[in-house]
């Protein structure tokens, strides 16, 4: 999730490490904040594999900055991903948030509606976070109001998600036509 972030973002435009941490805190730091200690170890491993370049620019105010900036090959790597996001990526949803947040930069909408039927498949099946032996069991089933409430609250959100995704879905389809 983390790579990803970093090359979406460095997809929109060239960023220092400073600037690109608080984008991608702002995306996932409700989940867990993104510490140096781990930005700035991806960001050497994507420029080693080619995907990202650093320069040296002069600080308007303080020390240079080091600015980064997408390669070619990031570019189509960032495509990939986006294209091939793994099963985690579909399932978990700060990882899905982390692919629908650069989803525009794979351009065929066949290819983004291959992603988002991917979501799709995964929401409409049966879940839940409690069972009863194999089935799972529904919030007004329970008696706990704190278990009935984290029910609820994610069926909420998963018929509002799905509502989107059928939505977003059609519009897409139509522009494939």
């Amino acid at each position: 999730m983390l790579e990803l972030a970093i090359l979406g973002f460095l997809c929109d435009t060239p960023l220092h490490g400073y600037e690109l941490r608080k984008r991608i805190t702002a995306l996932t730091g409700h989940v867990k904040p993104v510490a140096e200690s781990t930005l700035y170890p991806a960001i050497k491993r994507l420029e080693n594999a080619g995907l990202l370049e650093r320069a040296t620019q002069p600080g308007s105010v303080a020390a240079p900055r080091h600015v980064l900036t997408l390669t070619e090959e990031g570019g189509r790597e960032l495509r990939r991903r986006l294209a091939e996001p793994a099963g985690r990526d579909i399932s978990d949803e700060n990882r899905w948030f982390a692919v629908l947040a650069f989803l525009r930069h794979l351009e065929d909408p066949s290819a983004q509606a291959a992603v988002l039927r991917r979501r799709l498949a995964f929401l409409e099946e049966p879940a839940s976070f409690f069972y009863d032996g194999d089935r799972p069991v529904r919030a007004e089933e329970l008696d706990d109001p704190f278990r009935r409430g984290i029910l609820t609250i994610a069926r909420a959100t998963s018929e509002a998600e799905l509502a989107w995704l059928r939505a977003t879905l059609h519009s897409l389809d139509a522009a494939g036509d």
